[in-house]
């Protein structure tokens, strides 16, 4: 098992990785906020739990998910798509916790995305050996905004991308803490995460969080 301790990002807290023209890593920007973050992630799974969701190929996702916001990522047999109710429960997904939208904003803003309003937030659980196949972002209308996305619990190896899938991606490790932010010219990249390997992080156990935040 990795010893996550080699893997805190406290000693690289304020960096930033450059990933392209509008996009780049802000490490462990999400640190001082995780109590309040974890906190409104467990009310929001006591409202919508989590769930494998089917591939409109008939596949089961390995990564968990629910979603909080205005409206939800969901897929089935008919396609991805977003909805305002969860089909699980049939009511309307929870309200963005506070937290979680003003997390976003400021991640936003360090890249120059001012007055971002995210309106949909979808929460991946990964366990080791889930991963993420490559993908655009392309059901929202609005494809200047940015995706911000953060992690929290054991590592995972992000892949990230050209415009094309067969381009060639770049591999980075996140970790703890870590915000990526993409939009304006990189918006449409392909993204990924690779298998996620076995890990303990001593407060999620050996899992990893991620809140993907989209304006629709």
């Amino acid at each position: 098992m990795v010893n996550l301790e080699l893997f805190e990002p406290e000693n690289r807290s304020g960096e930033r990785e450059t990933l392209g023209r509008q996009a780049a890593v802000l490490r462990g920007f999400a640190l001082p906020r995780v109590p309040e973050l974890l906190d409104a992630m467990r009310a929001v799974e006591h409202s919508a739990p989590f769930r494998h969701m089917q591939t409109p190929g008939g596949f089961t996702m390995s990564v968990a998910l629910t979603n909080c916001g205005s409206v939800g990522w969901t897929s089935d047999r008919c396609g991805y798509r977003y909805a305002a109710e969860d089909p699980l429960t049939g009511r309307n997904w929870p309200a963005l916790p506070r937290v979680f939208l003003q997390l976003a904003r400021d991640a936003a803003l360090e890249l120059g995305f001012a007055d971002y309003s995210p309106d949909a937030c979808l929460v991946n659980r990964y366990v080791p050996g889930s991963r993420l196949s490559l993908h655009q972002d392309r059901s929202e209308r609005d494809l200047q905004a940015p995706v911000v996305s953060v992690s929290l619990g054991i590592p995972a190896i992000f892949l990230f991308g050209g415009m094309q899938r067969s381009g060639r991606c770049r591999r980075v490790q996140l970790v703890h803490g870590d915000v990526v932010v993409w939009g304006g010219v990189d918006r449409m990249r392909f993204h990924g995460v690779l298998p996620v390997k076995t890990a303990q992080h001593s407060l999620l156990g050996e899992q990893r969080v991620n809140f993907t935040f989209r304006k629709v």
